[in-house]
């Protein structure tokens, strides 16, 4: 699969520039849509996380036991039940262990659909006439764990960075879920920031031809390749900006846990290429991965505040970039125009 970008003419009609409704020239410039987006998404994201914390720590009390300090209690029985206390362990083979069993179990949803094609969901993909290939799938298979095990060696020196910084790992030591939810925004904030631009670095023509063409082998994404990627580019763009964060904030082992999972689960749902209802939208980035030079970031803030979006807000793709409250597919919100006869017509879908 040979990357390149993609000519407009050769585009799916959602990709192209619209022929009207243009966005005012303006936008490219204004981060305050980009910013007021982003808190939406952000805070629907914490309030969802927060209703979901009551409700496993209702299901937890009741079934777990009356304790009042339940992930005390569950971090107790981790930290010491199963790695006697090690900190060097708990960090380096039980942070990759969790992480890479959790990183497989979500990818069996969207390889489910890549793979057997469900008629209900694919009214949600977004490239329609994309087919994943078995010898593709596998060779991304083997990158990825590949990447996985690298993951595992940058734990160790990571491990005596985060114990330098004095970042704690007891139970007694773990912090309240306010400060919890606060941290997170923080992290938020510093990925978007290394991400961006580590991610538009990889673009330099020198970088990209060596390093990053790797990653866009693939111009129609699939939830695994989000660390499908060259050794040098998932240590700078996927682990480093993660791992900033939690460092920053000094943030407890447990923190570490959770953000990391919060993490792989953005970055399946933006490569996913499919764009379902009451999950984050993945248009911007599949725009990425189809015509390259435009949405390097992951909320798209920077991308507005640098221009690097200036194709992308002009295309259909753009509105249909909203979370959907609903069943019905972007594609049908917002449908696609056909030129007929000179005129503009709305394409029926």
């Amino acid at each position: 699969m040979e990357s390149f970008c993609i000519p407009d003419e050769d585009l799916p009609d959602w990709a192209k520039p619209k022929t009207k409704d243009d966005p005012p020239a303006e936008l490219k410039s204004n981060v305050y849509g980009a910013a007021k987006k982003t808190v939406f998404v952000l805070g629907i994201t914490l309030l969802v996380f927060a209703s979901a914390r009551n409700s496993i720590t209702w299901h937890f009390e009741r079934f777990w036991g009356a304790s009042k300090n339940i992930y005390e209690d569950i971090w107790r029985s981790i930290h010491i039940g199963l790695f006697d206390g090690d900190d060097f362990l708990l960090s380096t083979i039980g942070t990759h262990s969790f992480l890479f069993v959790y990183f497989w179990l979500n990818s069996l949803f969207f390889m489910f659909l890549d793979i057997f094609k469900p008629a209900y969901f694919m009214k949600y993909k977004i490239q329609e006439d994309a087919q994943v290939k078995m010898p593709e799938l596998m060779k991304a298979i083997r990158v990825c764990i590949r990447n996985q095990f690298i993951g595992l060696l940058i734990s160790v020196p990571l491990y005596f960075l985060s114990k330098a910084r004095g970042q704690p790992s007891t139970a007694e030591t773990l912090p309240t879920f306010h400060w919890v939810l606060f941290e997170i925004c923080v992290y938020i904030v510093v990925e978007e920031i290394g991400f961006y631009y580590s991610h538009r670095l990889m673009h330099h023509r020198v970088l990209y031809k060596h390093i990053h063409k790797i990653h866009h082998e693939w111009t129609a994404p699939v939830s695994i390749i989000g660390i499908y990627a060259h050794p040098i580019e998932h240590i700078m763009s996927n682990l480093i900006p993660v791992f900033m964060g939690p460092f920053i904030m000094g943030s407890h082992f447990s923190c570490i846990w959770l953000w990391s999972c919060i993490s792989i689960s953005s970055t399946q749902v933006s490569h996913g290429g499919y764009h379902l209802p009451f999950f984050p939208s993945p248009e911007a980035h599949d725009f990425h991965h189809l015509k390259f030079t435009n949405n390097f970031g992951v909320m798209g803030v920077l991308d507005r505040f640098h221009g690097t979006d200036s194709m992308f807000v002009k295309t259909k793709a753009y509105d249909r970039h909203i979370m959907l409250i609903g069943l019905t597919p972007a594609k049908e919100r917002f449908p696609d125009e056909e030129k007929k006869g000179g005129k503009t017509k709305k394409k029926s879908l």
